[in-house]
């Protein structure tokens, strides 16, 4: 590492709710390195200048929505998964300026699951709720994992059959459907046949957001439920109405998130520090 202090990034529209500079900043301090993270909003009309500017300026940055697949012609190279999931949250800035891009969201949610839910993909069944954003990375870092059948229910399901195609033409004996999430009988279905969904949608980032799917489709058991979102939901709360497991996506920002700083550092992150910062931020906002 350099004397000179190296600057990280978040980017995204919106980014105000992003709690990454939180628990990278933490990480830098506990391992006394000089770098600062922060977080940025990019209009997509700025998204290339953005990517000019952090080529001189930056040492990676992390992407969110609605960034992922818009940024990757402006990289110099991107990882096989991520080409394959058209989706890019990490980037990586060498010395010489050149861009290279990678997504750690899909082992962020092996692992988040697999503390929380105790879940091991192989062999089972996933359902995801959306397929935009995040969804294609993660439904092929499962499909690498050995999920045996993905399902999926979108709003547009012209764009989740595209999905499921993506994933058919790569594994070829995974089992792929795409359902419309406003069909009620086949959401119970899809439920009834899953062994994990995982909910991936926007919906519930607002405070009073309803759940994305009707409470009354849900099982009464053997199903797990997932919420990338980090903040209570109504969807969580419909699960644990129902006394289905549920977990929400905290722990998949935080392996995510150490996973992007080995990337850019050679360095194990401090996960435990991390994780403090984290619970730490989300109790301050609660209590504003």
């Amino acid at each position: 590492m350099t004397d000179s202090k190296q600057l990280f990034a978040v980017i995204g529209d919106p980014i105000g709710h992003s709690l990454s500079p939180v628990m990278h900043n933490a990480a830098f301090r506990k391992l006394g390195i000089n770098a600062e993270y922060i977080a940025v909003r990019v209009d997509p009309r700025d998204l290339e200048a953005f990517t000019k500017k952090a080529r001189k300026e930056l040492r990676g940055f992390n992407i969110t929505v609605p960034h992922k697949h818009a940024v990757i012609p402006f990289l110099d190279e991107i990882s096989e998964t991520a080409r394959l999931a058209g989706s890019v949250n990490t980037v990586s800035v060498t010395e010489e300026g050149k861009l290279s891009g990678d997504t750690t969201d899909g082992i962020g949610l092996e692992l988040s699951l697999r503390e929380e839910l105790q879940f091991e993909p192989a062999g089972k069944r996933i359902c995801f709720i959306g397929c935009g954003g995040v969804v294609p990375a993660l439904a092929f870092h499962l499909a690498f994992r050995g999920a045996a059948c993905i399902r999926i229910l979108n709003r547009t399901l012209c764009k989740a059959e595209s999905l499921c195609k993506s994933l058919q033409d790569r594994f070829p004996t995974l089992v792929c459907e795409a359902a419309p999430l406003e069909n009620a009988a086949r959401v119970k279905d899809f439920f009834k046949e899953s062994d994990l969904a995982v909910q991936c949608t926007s919906v519930g980032l607002k405070d009073g957001d309803p759940s994305p799917v009707d409470p009354d489709c849900l099982p009464q058991e053997g199903l797990l439920l997932y919420d990338t979102i980090y903040k209570p939901t109504a969807f969580q709360r419909a699960g644990r109405e129902k006394g289905l497991p549920v977990a929400n996506g905290l722990t998949m920002l935080l392996y995510q998130g150490a996973s992007s700083f080995r990337i850019w550092t050679g360095i194990e992150a401090p996960l435990e520090e991390m994780r403090r910062a984290l619970i730490s931020a989300i109790d301050s906002r609660k209590k504003a």
